[in-house]
């Protein structure tokens, strides 16, 4: 075969099958060179996320976003390395984004309400918020959305734009919650007295913490009673079940002890002409 063919055309062919060789030698280097480098450096980047304790859902879509962007990156340079003119296939990239941004623009600013959510913490699953009107436990943190099931068993699903920019009642936060309660009595009952009986109902109750300590106070003079506020401090699980059952607790030993709890009553005096 190669008699036939001219001696200059066989050079070119040899010239341009060695010109391809080492081009596609030059591509795959540059590619398993990167995709190396990629790899350890997106292992690197975990570490760290989980370093910084990062929410797991932040920690898997960054290191999604990335792997994507350093993908891309790697494409583009084996393309330049063919000597691919790729100005115009970023021009092209550039438009599509902008327009992909402007059509989604509420959902960007979900994505940055997540964001945020994710990485300043203001609250973390399994905590209870009072939120855009709802109260209830926080059962997933998406990066566009939060998932709440309230106390009835609704499950409520906030925009994260909207809740990055609300105010956000965090109850299981802190260590310990304040219980309190308003306790009314007839008028001429020893505050004392009554004073010495609920706190030695709350003094039975294991739940309610000795520091800080309970206090009753006696706040204003009532149209038909006198209005005691009532305080104590537990840990926020315990909270509501403190609340009701010592609420109890303080009405059976106001019975045992003589101690009148009023109703409304108004005194009518009668006047003949």
């Amino acid at each position: 075969m190669w008699e036939y063919l001219d001696e200059s055309l066989i050079e070119q062919i040899k010239l341009y099958s060695l010109e391809i060789l080492i081009a596609l030698v030059k591509v795959i280097a540059i590619y398993l060179v990167g995709r190396f480098i990629i790899s350890h450096g997106l292992k690197a980047v975990q570490k760290a996320f989980e370093k910084w304790e990062l929410e797991a859902s932040l920690r898997d879509f960054l290191l999604r976003i990335l792997r994507f962007v350093l993908y891309l990156t790697l494409i583009l340079i084996v393309l330049q390395s063919l000597d691919v003119k790729i100005a115009a296939l970023l021009g092209i990239l550039g438009a599509a984004g902008l327009a992909i941004g402007l059509a989604l623009q509420g959902s960007l600013a979900n994505f940055a309400g997540g964001i945020l959510i994710l990485v300043f913490k203001p609250f973390r699953v399994a905590d209870i918020i009072e939120a855009q009107g709802f109260l209830g436990r926080v059962e997933r943190i998406d990066i566009l959305h939060t998932h709440v099931q309230t106390f009835d068993n609704r499950v409520v699903v906030m925009p994260n734009g909207a809740l990055a920019n609300s105010n956000i009642t965090n109850l299981t936060l802190k260590d310990t919650r304040r219980v309190e309660m308003s306790v009314s009595v007839a008028y001429g009952s020893d505050i004392e007295k009554v004073r010495s009986v609920i706190l030695g109902v709350l003094a039975k109750d294991e739940r309610v913490l000795p520091e800080p300590e309970p206090v009753v106070r006696f706040v204003k003079f009532g149209e038909s009673s006198l209005d005691l506020t009532v305080r104590c401090w537990t840990i926020p699980d315990n909270l509501w079940p403190v609340y009701w059952e010592n609420l109890e607790a303080i009405n059976n030993a106001f019975v045992a002890e003589g101690i009148v709890v009023p109703f409304p009553q108004r005194t009518v005096h009668m006047r003949q002409s």
